[in-house]
């Protein structure tokens, strides 16, 4: 995380006594990414293959966490971490790193954390994974909510083991401005209706629909959304569309605010309450690594949602983190920070070759951005295991 990021509080002006504590809560899998960049090409069978880049980073669920904690929001993340190394850098990453509340997340005895090896190549990436579905927290766990409400601390990051219960989660999430969930066919969650009724505002992606049916209504935990972010191939397979923005607005019947996201063209969103609607081109970049692009991108979306901003805004916001995410390798290693907005917005007001509209779409930075910001590119800390400080 760069150390150099602006104290900036996006909901600063919106923030009451009686506010939730948590701006934002998840749940998820955590993964130990490891990410080779550089390759020519795909891996061939039978033959080696040597990168110029490598890296590793908490992954899964902790892309979405990082970005948004890296955006200034309050984040709330529920999780289970293996006992291994693995599992105890994750931790201490996501909580000493970046700030973010583990509280709700508990560790594993005997479990080893899943992991993920991404290759970047071509602007794609290759994934290879393995994992094991992490056993619900039972009555005692070494990850038990000690007395005071906090992990108790081995010096590692990960909690200590105690004699208190288990987090209580699933069915009893943080009280939160906003929640986010992944939606699949045919699943309910339970806490993230117990999150909206709780004031929670719900933003939700979805997956591949791997049944190949495309059923809104399979999709339950819809009905308590916010918003719905779907890419374009999802969001026309659903409504039976040809066309995304179509999709969007087929989709705003269902939930109050419909995002779809068109890759290097952008995303169009429509205000179900209204009817107003709102389009931004993608902005143009080398891409290094894609991997949390989508992650970060929703940060973005929830971020300037919160706020209260404009939906132009949101969308433009959204997109310029998500284009700055792949410029850098990793998932939660590439989410920017303020000051990376910050460095982008001084630097590119001084190209020659900017079209003034298009800079005008992201005048609304002036408020928000410091004066002055490091130069462009930022050189980002990046955290690999095995490294110590």
């Amino acid at each position: 995380m760069s150390t150099d990021t602006p104290g900036i509080d996006p909901l600063q002006a919106l923030r009451a006594p009686r506010d939730p504590a948590c701006d934002v809560f998840l749940t998820g899998p955590v993964f130990l990414d490891i990410i080779f960049t550089g390759l020519d090409s795909a891996p061939v069978r039978g033959t080696e293959s040597w990168a110029r880049g490598m890296g590793s980073s908490p992954g899964g669920v902790a892309n979405m966490a990082t970005a948004l904690a890296r955006l200034g929001l309050r984040t709330s993340l529920a999780a289970a971490f293996g006992d291994d190394h693995y599992g105890e850098y994750c931790w201490d990453a996501l909580e000493q790193g970046e700030g973010i509340d583990l509280s709700m997340s508990h560790t594993v005895p005997g479990w080893h954390s899943p992991v993920t090896v991404s290759m970047a190549y071509e602007g794609e990436r290759t994934m290879v994974s393995h994992g094991h579905e992490a056993p619900a927290p039972t009555g005692t766990s070494t990850g038990a909510l000690a007395s005071t409400g906090t992990p108790a601390s081995t010096g590692a990051g990960v909690p200590a083991a105690t004699s208190a219960p288990a987090p209580a989660f699933p069915h009893c999430p943080p009280r939160a401005r906003a929640a986010i969930a992944s939606l699949a066919p045919g699943r309910s969650e339970p806490w993230v209706a117990t999150a909206a009724r709780n004031g929670a505002m719900v933003f939700a992606d979805v997956g591949w629909d791997e049944t190949g049916r495309w059923e809104l209504d399979a999709l339950p935990d819809l009905a308590h959304c916010e918003a719905f972010l779907p890419n374009a191939e999802e969001a026309m397979r659903y409504t039976r569309t040809d066309c995304p923005r179509a999709a969007a607005h087929a989709l705003a019947e269902r939930v109050p605010l419909a995002v779809v996201t068109l890759g290097a063209e952008g995303a169009y969103a429509v205000d179900g309450r209204t009817g107003a609607a709102a389009a931004v081109p993608a902005i143009e970049v080398e891409a290094l690594d894609p991997t949390g692009a989508g992650d970060v991108f929703v940060a973005g979306f929830v971020t300037g949602t919160l706020a209260d901003w404009p939906l132009a805004d949101r969308l433009a916001f959204a997109g310029l983190t998500a284009a700055l995410s792949v410029q850098e390798f990793g998932g939660s290693l590439s989410a920017p920070g303020w000051a990376e907005v910050a460095a982008w917005w001084q630097l590119i007001r001084t190209c020659a070759s900017q079209d003034p509209a298009a800079l005008e779409r992201y005048a609304f930075l002036d408020d928000l951005l410091p004066t002055t910001a490091r130069a462009w590119p930022l050189r980002r800390a990046v955290p690999t295991i095995g490294f110590r400080q």
